[in-house]
């Protein structure tokens, strides 16, 4: 599905922020900037936790700028991943489906499914203090999955991973993003997640989207305001 942002207008203290964006449908985009500037505060807007003061979250071009979290096709992924202690694995990816637990026969199957594609299948009686990060991680993930929905969004969904597991789960994302054929847009502070995983990236910096282009030629480029300053010596050492 696609994803536009219709001069969406926020302001946070003393920060006007206006977003006016199209992210690729089916596209894995990745979101990048300085802190503070308002990369938090995008995705909550589209996913329906902030209210714009003015604009449109368009999605497949409906206009869903009205209506409540629980019913845009939008499923959120958060750094602290929100799983619960006093659940199981399972049932943690079962909330996905039903908040009390009640699921149909052909529900738990997808619940099950979700589990394999994430490889938690043997783990899914555990309590998630029984887990590693990275385990806990892959539980947020099935349960977006098992949401079904087209949209996801990611708020520095592995930042508190080393490299080599924060790779491997952007690895993960990415082929259940390509085999779903998923919009997903990505917060990170890491340059080199968008460049591992994302098919575009954007620059955002002080509530405007500078620039989205396709990853390599927006790390390639010279002409966007703010970005070689953002990345420093950074780009030289890796590009």
């Amino acid at each position: 599905m696609s994803l536009r942002l219709d001069h969406l207008a926020f302001r946070y203290e003393a920060m006007d922020m206006i977003f006016d964006a199209v992210f690729p449908a089916g596209g894995f985009t990745a979101v990048i900037g300085p802190s503070g500037g308002g990369k938090s505060t995008l995705l909550n807007l589209v996913a329906g936790f902030e209210t714009p003061l003015a604009g449109r979250v368009l999605i497949d071009d409906a206009d869903v700028t009205a209506l409540p979290p629980d019913r845009r096709p939008v499923s959120m992924i958060f750094q602290d991943n929100n799983v619960f202690a006093h659940l199981s694995v399972r049932q943690n990816v079962a909330l996905g489906i039903s908040p009390a637990l009640r699921l149909e026969p052909a529900q738990a199957q997808r619940v099950e499914a979700a589990l394999a594609d994430v490889g938690l299948d043997g783990l899914a009686h555990r309590k998630p203090g029984e887990l590693s990060g990275g385990e806990r991680q892959r539980v947020a993930v099935a349960r977006a999955l098992v949401r079904d929905r087209p949209v996801l969004l990611l708020d520095e969904p592995f930042a508190a991973l080393g490299p080599a597991l924060r790779r491997d789960m952007l690895d993960l994302l990415r082929a259940k993003q390509q085999a779903r054929g998923l919009t997903v847009v990505m917060v990170t502070h890491q340059p080199e997640d968008a460049i591992h995983a994302a098919s575009h990236t954007a620059y955002l910096e002080a509530g405007r989207i500078v620039a989205l282009r396709p990853t390599a030629d927006l790390f390639a480029a010279t002409d966007v305001p703010g970005l070689a300053a953002y990345l420093g010596d950074w780009r030289n050492t890796v590009l």
